[in-house]
């Protein structure tokens, strides 16, 4: 777990996983570059229309989320490591 939290590219990961992670973290940094080889990605891991779909979902509510919690600064849960 502690591979994953530092960095997910190092950490042992399937291959479903790890385009997960690619396709979450592009969609956090750089959503105006989404395009559909990124969707085709997820599909060539296994991910049918069903689970690109909640995964865009969960990806896209997490990063509102964090987005509002930081605008009102909320504390991180106690052992929780602050973010780089």
């Amino acid at each position: 777990m502690q591979a994953l939290i530092r960095d997910w590219r190092t950490a042992e990961l399937g291959a479903a996983d790890q385009a997960l992670c690619a396709f979450a973290e592009k969609l956090t940094l750089e959503p105006a570059r989404m395009t559909q080889a990124d969707i085709d990605g997820l599909r060539r891991a296994g991910f049918d229309d069903r689970a690109v779909h909640d995964a865009i979902q969960v990806i896209a509510y997490f990063n509102y989320i964090n987005r509002v919690a930081d605008a009102v600064h909320v504390d991180l849960e106690e052992g929780m490591p602050p973010y780089p």
